[in-house]
């Protein structure tokens, strides 16, 4: 039994599928089949049920494959132990970002990285903010930007800055010639969110209950960019991140008295990660100040 078996296992549970698995671990289907049966035979228990549509991992492989995957995250920190005594602001770091934050923050922020920390190499990674955490925890991911707050065991946080919400609304809306709103103007609006799974969705509902507005019931979008297309359609309205604002789109965009409502941003990691120099040399090297334009 070897790392390289351990990572086979983990591969095949969660890919469901040897071609896929051998595909994700760079090597041929036959050669990971084997290495697995051999691996059943040493261990000497069924990992899988195999079929020819598909691939059932046992209670038994489960409950390894679970273990398998601590030990390969330990051996990955082992190597990023010796990495960071040569130069612990070099080598790779993997970094998350959520879909309405990456867009228009990483591309702000990456070039200042590149010049912080020449010998440092990102990899970038977006997905929602719940799989963003289950990675971080997993280990495989170092750090992520999130919205704040982010309450999990074993995870430490670090606010960076606060990111405004703008009312987006189309030119011809009553509010469109107003040169701010007050959360109070918008009580009775129904206004377009994201679809379930998206933190932008649970922040706006709450400034809508604030509020007193509500919900567009008949849609809901997948993307911040489907949003302000429907938005620019005349659709309806919505809230958008200020930093997320386009110019020339079609939309309004107007902003809000105080206390104006607002997403914070923050970095997130593992509080025995052995990134922890370079995770804070990075939230340094993005600075504390707004980003949001």
């Amino acid at each position: 039994m070897n790392l390289r078996d351990l990572q086979y296992l983990v591969a095949v549970t969660d890919h469901r599928h040897f071609g896929k698995a051998a595909r994700a671990c760079n090597t041929s289907q036959p050669t990971l089949s084997m290495q697995l049966k051999k691996l059943e035979e040493y261990l000497g228990v069924q990992l899988f049920e195999r079929t020819n549509k598909q691939v059932m991992v046992t209670p038994t492989g489960d409950d390894i494959a679970r273990r398998a995957r601590r030990l390969l995250h330990e051996a990955e920190e082992i190597k990023s132990v010796a990495k960071m005594a040569q130069d612990p602001y070099a080598g790779d770091l993997r970094l998350g970002a959520f879909p309405t934050l990456a867009p228009y923050f990483l591309p702000l922020a990456v070039p200042t990285l590149r010049k912080k920390l020449p010998k440092l190499k990102l990899l970038l990674i977006e997905e929602k903010t719940e799989s963003l955490v289950e990675r971080i925890k997993a280990g495989t991911l170092d750090a992520a930007l999130l919205a704040l707050p982010i309450e999990e065991d074993g995870l430490d946080t670090l606010p960076l800055f606060d990111d405004p919400f703008m009312l987006a609304v189309p030119h011809n809306h009553p509010l469109a010639k107003r040169k701010i709103v007050r959360q109070s103007d918008i009580a009775d609006e129904q206004l377009l969110l994201l679809e379930d799974g998206h933190c932008l969705r649970a922040q706006a509902l709450e400034v809508c209950s604030m509020a007193g507005a509500a919900e567009n019931q008949e849609f809901r979008a997948t993307s911040l960019e489907t949003l302000r297309h429907m938005v620019a359609s005349g659709v309806g309205i919505t809230l958008i991140p200020k930093m997320a604002m386009q110019k020339g789109d079609g939309i309004v965009y107007i902003p809000f008295a105080k206390p104006t409502p607002s997403r914070i941003i923050g970095l997130v990691w593992r509080k025995t990660s052995a990134r922890m120099a370079c995770i804070r040399a990075l939230a340094e090297s993005i600075g504390f100040e707004n980003y949001a334009r």
